[in-house]
């Protein structure tokens, strides 16, 4: 049976979605294709029709999570304190426990580049975030202050992610928004 050409497109934006909440979820080796179809109600060998290889699925996915990502940025950096309500929502307990709707840094580009798939979408998401938290700082050197603030925050998010106990993520929380919320000269 022939499907439509809108069809094809809806079936293949769906399996990019899911993919992208599931990599950022398990990780992307962690994510099996059948699985991933299968939990889509489609069958693997369809797969095919709508990727060339997982690797082309992975960047459509990093991609997808980009945009998603872009959209709750460009609304905390139009609030009155953007740097502080960015740093508020990264470091927040939904950041925290829902790894498959935020920042795909921590996450699949981690991952990636430890298998050596470096991505341009990765630098996007960098560059994007960068030009965000630069443009709410003030004084010299305000590149080199946002690399810190952002390589501070996914730091924190990853170690935070990583730990048992729940006093301890709290803690990493807290120290680093405070540091960061007191340290940096705003404009």
């Amino acid at each position: 049976m022939r499907y439509s050409q809108d069809h094809k497109a809806q079936t293949h934006q769906r399996i990019v979605k899911e993919a992208s909440g599931l990599f950022r979820r398990h990780g992307i080796g962690a994510t099996g294709l059948q699985p991933l179809m299968k939990s889509l109600g489609l069958t693997h060998g369809g797969f095919y029709a709508h990727f060339s290889s997982k690797n082309d699925l992975v960047e459509k996915a990093l991609q997808h999570a980009a945009n998603q990502v872009d959209g709750i940025c460009a609304e905390l950096f139009s609030q009155p304190h953007p740097l502080h309500a960015f740093i508020d929502a990264y470091l927040s307990e939904w950041h925290l426990t829902s790894p498959h709707e935020g920042c795909p840094l921590p996450t699949m580009s981690a991952e990636m580049a430890q298998q050596g798939q470096a991505s341009v979408t990765t630098d996007h998401v960098i560059d994007a975030r960068l030009k965000q938290i630069q443009a709410t700082l003030q004084g010299s050197d305000t590149e080199d202050k946002s690399i810190v603030i952002f390589a501070t925050l996914v730091g924190a998010l990853v170690l935070a992610r990583g730990a048992e106990s729940d006093a301890l993520k709290q803690k990493i929380f807290e120290v680093t928004r405070s540091t960061l919320k007191s340290s940096a000269p705003y404009a």
